[in-house]
C-alpha cells in the first residue's frame, strides 16, 4: 500500500531539464513549499502539512532523485548539484501557477532550499533550514573523531562504483540505521512510515548516492563562488537545529548569519527528523517565518 498526505492531490508535473516530479498539493492560500531530507520522501511532512494547508497551498515534493520523482542518470556533476535540484522546485511552483513562493527544506532539502535561496531570491519569499549548516560550513566543521558522525558523506563522496555496491547490497541495514540512530523518539516514525522510506531509498541508490556526491563536489564550488562574492540571502530566514554547535565545536548561529542577515536562529530538543517528532513546534516556528 502507498502511504499518501490526506486529503492532498497527487501530481507529476515539469521540473527542470526534462526531469518530472511527484507532489502532493493540499490546501488554499499563499503558497509554501515542503522538501524532505534523507532518507525520507514528501511523507515526513505528513504531520505538519495538514496544519499548514488550513492557510496556505502546500506542495510537498519528492526530490529528483527521490521517492516517485525522475532518477535522471548521473552523466555529469551538474545532474544532482543542488542549483540543478532547487530549479526543479522552481519550475514545478510555476507549473502550478506560483511565481514566488516560501520554501522550507529538511537535512537534504534543506541543502537544495538554501541554494534555491542564493539563485532565486526573486521567487523565494521566505526560507525556512531545518537541522543543517550550508554544504561548504559543513564540510568545514567535519573536524576530528566528531566527523564520525557524518561517515556517509565521506562514503558517498567516493568515485562511482564502490558506494553504490556497498550501499545496495545491505540497503535496509544501511538506511534504516539513520533512522534508527538520528530519532529521538522512535514512535514518531511507525514500522510503516519506516519500511516506506526503506522501499524508496532502496530503489534509488544510484541518485541518492549521486545526490551526495554532488555535494562534496559541484556544490562546494557554487557555494565557494557565493561565499567570494559575498551573496547572501535576501529574504526572511529561519533556521531550526539540534545543538551541533556544542557537538561539534562551533558557532552554528554564527555561521548561519554570515549567510542571512534576516536570521531567526533556533534550537530543538527534538531529533533530527524534528518535522515527525515535533510536528506541533515545526509548525509554530514556519508560521513565525511566514508572519515576517
Amino acid at each position: 500500500m502507498t502511504l499518501t498526505l490526506p486529503g492532498f492531490d497527487h501530481v507529476r508535473l515539469p521540473g527542470a531539464g526534462g526531469v518530472e516530479l511527484a507532489a502532493a498539493v493540499g490546501g488554499r492560500g499563499t503558497p509554501v513549499v515542503l522538501l524532505h531530507g534523507f532518507p525520507q520522501t514528501h511523507l515526513m511532512w505528513r504531520h505538519v502539512a495538514g496544519r499548514l494547508a488550513a492557510e496556505h497551498t502546500v506542495i510537498c515534493p519528492d526530490l529528483r532523485g527521490y521517492g516517485a520523482s525522475d532518477k535522471p542518470a548521473a552523466t555529469g556533476p551538474d545532474v544532482y548539484a543542488k542549483r540543478a535540484m532547487a530549479a526543479d522546485v522552481v519550475a514545478l511552483a510555476a507549473a502550478l501557477g506560483h511565481e514566488r513562493f516560501a520554501l522550507v527544506g529538511h537535512d537534504r532539502g534543506a541543502l537544495v532550499a538554501f541554494r534555491a535561496g542564493l539563485d532565486h531570491p526573486e521567487t523565494i519569499t521566505h526560507l525556512g533550514i531545518l537541522d543543517i549548516v550550508p554544504t561548504l560550513d559543513m564540510w568545514n566543521v567535519l573536524r576530528g573523531a566528531s566527523a564520525a558522525v557524518g561517515y556517509h558523506l565521506f562514503l558517498m563522496a567516493q568515485p562511482p562504483g564502490l558506494p553504490e555496491t556497498m550501499i545496495a547490497g545491505s540497503a535496509d541495514a544501511f538506511f534504516g540505521s539513520f533512522l534508527d540512530a538520528w530519532a529521538d523518539d522512535p514512535a514518531a516514525m511507525p514500522e510503516d512510515v519506516r519500511a516506506a522510506y526503506l522501499r524508496a531509498s532502496a530503489a534509488a541508490v544510484t541518485s541518492i548516492v549521486a545526490d551526495f556526491r554532488a555535494s562534496a563536489g559541484i556544490d562546494v564550488v557554487h557555494d565557494q563562488a557565493d561565499l567570494d562574492a559575498g551573496s547572501q540571502l535576501a529574504m526572511p530566514v529561519t533556521v531550526v537545529q539540534q545543538d551541533w554547535g556544542a557537538h561539534l565545536g562551533y558557532d552554528a548561529a554564527g555561521v548561519w548569519k554570515a549567510w542571512a542577515p534576516d536570521l531567526d536562529h533556533r534550537l530543538t530538543r527534538a531529533g533530527h527528523f524534528m518535522a515527525e517528532e515535533a510536528p506541533e513546534e515545526i509548525t509554530a516556528a514556519i508560521r513565525d517565518l511566514l508572519a515576517r
